[in-house]
C-alpha cells in the first residue's frame, strides 16, 4: 500500500488539523493514521513504539506498544521552579517517570499513550508552556547560550531566542482547537500563514544564538546561526550570520552529509528578524520538496550556490549584509560547578548523563530536583549539551542547594567523574526511536567505562576529549562535532568518526566503518598513545589527529571560516 507524500499531507491537512481529533477518539487502536502521524509532529509529538517488546507483541498478534514522545517549546531553555514542578508531575502522571533534557535546550517526555495524549498536552499548557513547532517542517526550538557569566548579555541573547521563536510560529489555530478545546474557526483550515504558506517548509529549520567565547549551542550546526558581537561598552552590537548548518545524513547516500554553517556577514539588532525571515522563505521557496533526505537548507545552499542564496536573502531582507566582524570561540562545552554572575547571584551547572532525569538506585535525581524546585527562587536553565544550570541563587542559599544536590547524588557526575563522561552526549536511540540502528543512551555509560582505562593507561585520565554517540546517522546528538563519535550502523556496530575540534568549528571524518566495540577500542588505543607522547601544550585530541595526519577533512564544508575575502569585499561594496 502506497502512502501519500508528506507534501500532499501538508497541503490537504486544513492547516495541520487532518483527522487528528477523530484519530484521538478512536479507542480501537493506540496508533494514529499514517497521515496524522506526520501532522502530529507539527504539534510537538512523535508516535513511537517500544522496540524492546516489538517482536514479542508481533508473536502474540498484538499491535506494537504505541506510545508518544512529546517535546516542549522553550526558546533558550529557561524554566521557572513552578514550571519545573508541573513538568515533573507530567512525567510521573502520564510519561515514563523521567524528564529528558534534549540537545535543543528543552524537555521531552516518553511513553505517553494515545488516550492520555490530550490530557498531557493540557497539563503542559497549564504550566504556561506549549509544544507548538517543537517538531515538524517548521522552525524548531531556538537555542540561546546558557552561559550565566555574562548575565546582561545573556539576557539580551535570551530575548532574541524568544523573539525568533515567536516570530516563526505557525499562525494556524489547529493546536489550540485540537488540544485545548478552543473554538474552531469558521473557515477552519484557511488561515493565511505569511511565512509558511500552505505547505510549510520542505524540512525542519533550526536556529541558535551564541555568545563568544563559549559556543555552547554549537551554533554552526544550525540552519541559521547568530554569533553575538559585543560593542565597546559591553553591549550587543549585533550578530554575525551563519547559514547552512545541519547534522543529518544517511548511510551510503553521498547526496546527504553533515555541514557546518557558512558565515555570510553581520547584521545589527534591528535587522535580525528580516534576515531570519529571508533565510526561512528562501528555503521555503527553493528547498527540495521531492526528496526529503535532500530537503534541508544546507542542500539548497550547496545546490544553488552560497553567493546566490546570500543575494536572494539580501534582496528579500531589503538591505546588504555588512562584512562579518571578528569573533573567537574557545570551546563548545559547559562550565560545571558554581560561578558568580554579574549581579552577585550564583549559578550551579550540573552534568546530567544523556540529559536523563530519573530516580535510579543510588541516584534519585528526579526527586532531588523536585525538592530543589520547591525551595529555589531563581531559574532552571537547560543547556544544549543536555546539562542543567540551577541559576540565580543568592549567596546565602548556596549551602541549602549544595545539601540537596549532595543528598540526591546530583553531584555524582561532577564530584568524581571522568572528564570524558562529564561532557559525553548520546541520543535516545533504542528502544523508542524508530530510526535507531544501534544503542546510544543506554550504551554510553558502558562505552565510557571501557574507554576510560585506555585513557588512564596513557596518562590521559583528565583529558577533555569530546565523545558523542548516535544510534543512527541523523545526528540528534550532533555526533559529527565529536572528537570521537560513534554513529550507529547495526546492532553493536558503529562508524568511528574522529577529528572534530573543541570549538564546534570543524566536523570529524569517517575513520573506520561498521566496526564492533572491540575493534573501536583497538583502533583508539594506539591513537591515545600517540596523543599522549606527541601532543602540544593545550592541543586537543581532534586538533592533534589533524596535525599528525591521522585524519583529513572530508570533501564537503567542514570548517567555519570567518569570511572569505572575496565575499567580504563584495559585501563591503554592496553596503
Amino acid at each position: 500500500m502506497s502512502h501519500p507524500s508528506v507534501e500532499d499531507i501538508k497541503i490537504k491537512s486544513r492547516g495541520l488539523r487532518g483527522t487528528l481529533l477523530e484519530g484521538l477518539a478512536d479507542e480501537v487502536t493506540g496508533s494514529l493514521s499514517f497521515e496524522d502521524q506526520r501532522l502530529v509532529k507539527f504539534h510537538g509529538s512523535y508516535q513511537q513504539d517500544d522496540r524492546d517488546i516489538r517482536d514479542e507483541r508481533r508473536r502474540q498478534k498484538l499491535e506494537p506498544a504505541h506510545q508518544f514522545m512529546i517535546r516542549i517549546r522553550a526558546p533558550g531553555g529557561v524554566f521557572t521552579p513552578e514550571q519545573w514542578l508541573k513538568l515533573d508531575a507530567v512525567a510521573t502522571t502520564w510519561a515514563n517517570h523521567s524528564l529528558r533534557v534534549t540537545t535543543r535546550q528543552t524537555f521531552q517526555f516518553h511513553g505517553v499513550i494515545k488516550r492520555e495524549l490530550k490530557a498531557t498536552m493540557q497539563a503542559i499548557n497549564a504550566a504556561a508552556l506549549d509544544t507548538v513547532s517543537a517538531c515538524g517542517d517548521v522552525n524548531r526550538n531556538v537555542l540561546g547560550t546558557s552561559n550565566p557569566l555574562q548575565s546582561r548579555l545573556h539576557a539580551q541573547v535570551h530575548d532574541w531566542a524568544q523573539r525568533l521563536s515567536e516570530r516563526f510560529l505557525p499562525t494556524t489555530r489547529a493546536y489550540y482547537e485540537i488540544w485545548l478545546d478552543e473554538e474552531k474557526l469558521a473557515d477552519s483550515g484557511a488561515e493565511e500563514d505569511p511565512v509558511y504558506g500552505q505547505v510549510y517548509l520542505p524540512r525542519k529549520f533550526k536556529m541558535a544564538v551564541a555568545v563568544p567565547p563559549t559556543n555552547d549551542v554549537d551554533v554552526f550546526a544550525n540552519d541559521l546561526g547568530l554569533v553575538a558581537i559585543v560593542d565597546a561598552d559591553g553591549g550587543l552590537a549585533g550578530f554575525n550570520v551563519a547559514i547552512g548548518g545541519g547534522m543529518g545524513a544517511s548511510h551510503g547516500d553521498a547526496k546527504t552529509y553533515p555541514r557546518l554553517g557558512s558565515v555570510i556577514g553581520f547584521v545589527t539588532p534591528d535587522q535580525v528578524l528580516a534576515i531570519a525571515e529571508a533565510a526561512v522563505t528562501v528555503q521555503r521557496d527553493h528547498g527540495d520538496r521531492v526528496e526529503r533526505k535532500h530537503a534541508r537548507f544546507k542542500y539548497t545552499i550547496d545546490d544553488l550556490g552560497l553567493d546566490v542564496v546570500v543575494a536572494k536573502m539580501q534582496e528579500r531582507a531589503g538591505f546588504a549584509l555588512q562584512p562579518a566582524r571578528p569573533f573567537a570561540f574557545d570551546h563548545n562545552g559547559d562550565r560545571f560547578g558554581w560561578v558568580e554572575g554579574e549581579d552577585g547571584r550564583w549559578h550551579l551547572t550540573l552534568s546530567l548523563p544523556s540529559g536523563r532525569i530519573a530516580d535510579r538506585p543510588g541516584r534519585p535525581h528526579l526527586t532531588g530536583l523536585r525538592e530543589i524546585a520547591n525551595v529555589h527562587r531563581g531559574q532552571f536553565r537547560l543547556t544544549a549539551n543536555q546539562n542543567l544550570v540551577i541559576a540565580g541563587v543568592p549567596a546565602g542559599e548556596r549551602k541549602r542547594i549544595d545539601a540537596l544536590v549532595q543528598a540526591h547524588a546530583l553531584d555524582g557526575e561532577n564530584r568524581a567523574p571522568t572528564a570524558l563522561a562529564r561532557t559525553a552526549m548520546a541520543c535516545v536511540a533504542l528502544p523508542p526511536c524508530a530510526l535507531a540502528m544501534a544503542e546510544a543512551e543506554r550504551y554510553l555509560p558502558d562505552f565510557t567505562a571501557r574507554l576510560q582505562p585506555l585513557l588512564e593507561r596513557h596518562g590521559l585520565a583528565d583529558a577533555p576529549i569530546l565523545l558523542r554517540i548516535s544510534g543512527c546517522p541523523n545526528g540528534c546528538s550532533r555526533p559529527y562535532l565529536g572528537e570521537i563519535a560513534l554513529v550507529g550502523k547495526a546492532p553493536g556496530r558503529y562508524n568511528l568518526m574522529l577529528g572534530a575540534d573543541h570549538r564546534g568549528q570543524r566536523l570529524n571524518t569517517l575513520y573506520r566503518e561498521n566496526i564492533t566495540e572491540a575493534e573501536i577500542l583497538a583502533e583508539l588505543e594506539p591513537l591515545f598513545a600517540r596523543y599522549a607522547a606527541e601532543r602540544g601544550a593545550g592541543e586537543g585530541f581532534g586538533d592533534f589527529l589533524h596535525r599528525a595526519g591521522v585524519v583529513a577533512l572530508p570533501p564537503y564544508p567542514t570548517q567555519v571560516l570567518v569570511e572569505p575575502a572575496s565575499r567580504k569585499a563584495a559585501l563591503g561594496a554592496a553596503a
